[in-house]
């Protein structure tokens, strides 16, 4: 499977999901087993509109996918999003490397 890393649009809101407690457990959860947002809204203390919103935020970055099952929204987790924020992750850390492996290289030869 090939994944594509984000464009900054997409990391924005990805990690403006992200950056909620509520939204990161909401996430969690949804990857272990799809929930509806009933059922959500009873896990936390708050309202079920607010809970709602959590989810909307999580479905603009494309974190979570909800459908329709009758009268329930569902929804459940999109790993393939979170395969590309880590993909991003990826490569901020081989950069990273790459500078350290650089500033050693400087410090030894200015050892010699």
């Amino acid at each position: 499977m090939v994944v594509r890393q984000l464009d900054e649009a997409e990391a924005d809101r990805v990690f403006r999901g992200l950056a909620d407690t509520t939204r990161r457990d909401i996430v969690m959860t949804v990857l272990r087993q799809e929930q509806s947002i009933s059922s959500l809204a009873a896990r936390y203390d708050m309202s079920f509109a607010a809970v709602q919103k959590h989810v909307a935020v999580l479905e603009r970055a494309a974190l979570v996918v909800k459908r329709r099952r009758g009268r329930e929204q569902i929804v459940h987790g999109n790993p393939d999003t979170l395969r590309k924020a880590a993909r991003l992750f990826d490569a901020y850390e081989a950069l990273w490397r790459h500078r350290v492996a650089a500033i050693d290289t400087l410090v030894s030869d200015d050892r010699s």
